[in-house]
């Protein structure tokens, strides 16, 4: 019994000391009078900061704010300003969207009094029921950014001042700002989207840009090229090791100084996380009657494609204020949509997306809806173009299309997938010979089906008949021996009506001895081969491509009423220069371009038809490889390259037409 009561009074005893201690905490704080409190501070997070070191160009020595990095302070002379100081020694540009403020920021009719500002802050105005009518920003190293969520500005104009900020510039009669994001690609890099507004042409060069991440650690922004509707800068940075070890992986900062360091602010939230390229909305295209949507991680496994019934377009940044239509076609990446009324939305540029309804799920985004982006008309299509997908083909592109635009290619359309040779440099060497080439930024890892339908609805308006070979592939006809290069030569075997596809199968060649690219071209470095054809191309017409524009790379889905004609070895072949010398067939092991075949670096699905017979998954040279897959001597289109294209020079012996363009 009188253990019971010590108990109970050692839980008393306990029970008021700590009712005591939380009053005398409580008890100072409940004793400040609410004018005494600090003013509320909200969190902001500025998206991929461009961080440009540079002295300011103007500095109030009586200032006596402490300069602190990306402080926030609220202006109690005018509670609508939020000012952001920025340390003496930098100066920080910036675009913002989606900014996150306290609702009592409102009510801003005009800021027509920022003129002349002289000082070294940013300054964000916010509004949310009224116009900002007019604003110059001059003569000072700061940045403002108008803010309007729920309607239109009806014109800001920001004037860039002397300094050497990469400037921001936010219009909205004609676009709107873009969210500079970040994306996570395959072998652990960062793609950056940065708005071409903010990064000037002399900032593209791959040692005047860096990525910070989240560890303090850099690695070198190299530009990879723009994305077009709305126009945006794309980098490539490597993720840091240090990076790799920290979850969640999280979107870099773009700076211009190698020496920049992320100070920890608490008042600052945390970098959003990278957005995963393998779940993800990429590219959108109009129509005369929908809107296209590319998209990645909705429907997987080949073959097997959800139900246009479980999703819908989203036109917006959300559910509740986006406009919401149909999903009338689910195939492969691509999505085809009911065109939204976007009356209610004041700017020309809406981000698009997919709603997944059982779910309740956004895909993430990188696609703008823009009425100006609709396919292009032009007068006079070209009878016969060539399309394919290339990464670092410089070396083979002369080769490929002075080749074929001799026997009857008439355009050439290249969707480059991130090349970082000379292939840029080639292409204009050639147009600039009068080759009518087109390239197509197209950076998506594993997109080639979806690469496919995108140029197929492209050029209805510009070509009658397409033909998807790659640059190691050249089509030839043994009927040919006798004649002479000509325009007709290809052109003759497209079929009439209703024939919408054209089957041409393939012989794969291999190294033939060669231990390197042979100088000449791969027509006449590699003459064996396989003995027995393997797989096939397509020449398709795309008026003939069913809507869904589901295609299996090598040939399409056809409209009820057409028919695909097969061609025997006899009339045409293409000549598929498949297994080359290591050193360029080991380029291969980088990355699979189809959406559906798993890496060559993957142990799984060892006996792809896809893969090399006898090669496992690692990019290691087999002992032979120079005489591997040797069956057949194949002379006939080495010969026949040689009698249209070969020339003698005195001074440098045997040439091909291509070695001197």
């Amino acid at each position: 019994m009188g253990v019971k009561i010590r108990t109970f009074f050692l839980y008393v005893s306990i029970s008021v000391i700590s009712f005591i201690s939380i009053y005398h905490i409580i008890l100072p704080a409940a004793s400040i009078s609410p004018d005494q409190l600090p003013a509320f501070n909200p969190q902001l997070y500025i998206p991929n900061l461009i961080i440009n070191e540079h002295q300011p160009s103007y500095h109030d020595h009586n200032d006596t704010h402490p300069q602190t990095f990306n402080s926030i302070q609220i202006n109690h002379a005018d509670a609508h300003i939020i000012q952001f100081k920025s340390p003496a020694s930098y100066n920080i540009p910036l675009q913002i969207e989606g900014t996150t403020v306290n609702s009592q920021f409102h009510d801003v009719k005009s800021v027509s009094e920022a003129n002349d500002t002289r000082n070294d802050s940013i300054s964000a105005f916010m509004n949310t029921d009224s116009s900002i009518s007019e604003a110059n920003v001059v003569r000072n190293d700061s940045i403002s950014v108008f803010m309007k969520p729920d309607s239109s500005i009806t014109s800001a104009e920001s004037i860039s001042e002397a300094n050497d900020s990469i400037s921001v510039l936010m219009r909205t009669d004609s676009s709107i700002a873009i969210v500079n994001v970040s994306v996570l690609f395959p072998s652990w890099e960062a793609l950056v989207i940065v708005s071409s507004e903010i990064v000037r042409d002399e900032d593209r060069n791959d040692s005047s840009l860096f990525c910070l991440f989240d560890t303090n650690e850099i690695s070198p922004a190299r530009f990879s090229g723009t994305m077009s509707f709305p126009d945006r800068k794309t980098f490539i940075c490597q993720l840091p090791k240090r990076v790799l070890r920290r979850l969640p992986f999280r979107q870099p900062v773009l700076t211009s100084s190698p020496k920049q360091l992320i100070r920890h602010n608490p008042l600052l939230s945390p970098a959003p996380e990278l957005l995963r390229w393998n779940f993800i909305v990429y590219d959108v295209i109009e129509t005369e009657n929908d809107v296209v949507l590319f998209a990645k991680g909705i429907n997987n496994r080949q073959g097997m494609n959800r139900s246009p019934a479980e999703f819908k377009c989203l036109f917006g940044e959300d559910t509740v204020n986006g406009v919401i239509t149909s999903v009338t076609s689910s195939m492969q990446e691509v999505f085809r949509c009911q065109r939204p009324d976007l009356t209610a939305f004041s700017q020309h540029t809406v981000k698009v997306s997919i709603h997944i309804l059982q779910t309740n799920q956004v895909v993430p985004s990188v696609a703008y809806y823009t009425r100006q982006h609709k396919i292009a008309t032009r007068g006079t299509k070209s009878l016969l173009c060539a399309c394919t997908m290339v990464y670092n083909v410089a070396k083979f592109l002369k080769e490929w299309v002075v080749y074929h635009s001799k026997i009857g290619v008439d355009k050439f359309i290249l969707y480059d997938n991130g090349s970082d040779d000379d292939f840029g440099k080639v292409v204009e060497l050639l147009k600039s010979k009068g080759y009518d080439v087109e390239t197509r930024f197209w950076l998506w890892p594993k997109t080639q089906e979806a690469g496919f339908s995108h140029a197929v609805l492209v050029a209805k308006t510009t070509c009658r008949w397409m033909m998807f070979i790659d640059v190691d592939e050249f089509v030839y006809s043994p009927s040919w021996a006798s004649s002479k290069p000509s325009k007709s030569l290809l052109q003759s075997l497209l079929p009439p009506n209703p024939y919408g596809q054209l089957i041409i199968r393939c012989y794969e060649f291999g190294p033939s001895n060669q231990k390197t690219h042979p100088l000449t071209g791969v027509t006449q470095g590699y003459n064996c081969r396989k003995q027995i054809e393997n797989r096939h191309k397509s020449i398709v017409s795309p008026d003939a491509v069913h809507e869904s524009l589901v295609n299996m790379i090598h040939h399409f889905k056809l409209k009820d009423g057409y028919k695909s004609k097969k061609v025997n070895l006899g009339t045409a072949v293409v000549n598929h220069y498949k297994f080359q010398a290591w050193t360029e067939f080991k380029a291969k092991f980088r990355r699979r371009v189809s959406a559906y075949v798993v890496d060559w670096t993957r142990s799984v699905n060892m006996k792809s038809n896809d893969r090399a017979p006898g090669l496992g998954y690692l990019a290691v040279e087999p002992k032979g490889w120079e005489q591997r897959f040797c069956e057949v001597y194949d002379n006939r289109l080495k010969d026949l390259a040689r009698k249209w294209f070969g020339v003698h020079n005195r001074r440098t012996g045997n040439l091909m037409v291509w070695q001197n363009v």
